[in-house]
């Protein structure tokens, strides 16, 4: 069985001290976590991932079924943090269609640190600040609930998603590898450097 190695990076961020205040674009709405969203945060997050380089890491993300068993795991944690969780929306067509155009989720994790999940705008909406302004509210959402370092992975070749981190003070931190088999499972062995 052959495998491929994807490269990525474990950032963390401080929070103490640092002020996220960002401005949303005109058009788009920012809505906190409600079940009754967890639809159209599959939906985001289907639109932001699937046919990008992390489908190959994570297959699930590149089928719609694939982000609707994830994000019902990420709601089910014990440590699903709902301040973290965002869903952005936006209306086209003189406000008649409302499109679900980028999620972001949150978690604290077993030692209390918090961990990012599966950042995702979708590609007709990207470089225009959303991903900014999930992050921003992401990370207040994660201070609010009294947590003060928060983690993230990112694949290395994802250049935009690594510059946009490092830009808001996230660092590496971890490298690790992903092995991942031809059939598109992600195997067990991965490791650090």
């Amino acid at each position: 069985m052959k495998l491929t190695y994807f490269k990525r990076y474990r950032m963390e961020i401080d929070l103490a001290g640092r002020d996220f205040a960002v401005g949303v674009p005109n058009g788009y709405r920012f809505l906190p976590w409600d079940p009754a969203l967890l639809d159209a945060h599959i939906k985001a997050k289907y639109a932001g991932f699937r046919d990008e380089i992390d489908v190959n890491v994570f297959p699930c993300l590149g089928e719609l079924s694939g982000c609707r068993r994830l994000m019902r795991e990420l709601v089910g944690k014990a440590g699903f943090l709902p301040r973290a969780t965002w869903l952005i929306t936006c209306t086209r067509n003189n406000k008649r269609t409302v499109q679900y155009c980028g999620t972001i989720q949150g978690i604290r994790d077993k030692e209390g640190l918090g961990s990012i999940q599966n950042v995702a705008v979708a590609r007709g909406h990207r470089n225009c600040g959303l991903g900014t302004c999930l992050l921003a509210y992401s990370l207040e959402g994660f201070r609010a609930a009294g947590i003060r370092r928060v983690y993230l992975e990112a694949t290395a070749q994802n250049d935009g998603a690594i510059r946009l981190y490092r830009r808001l003070g996230f660092a590496p931190v971890k490298t690790v590898f992903k092995a991942v088999s031809e059939s598109g499972k992600l195997k067990a062995e991965s490791w650090s450097k």
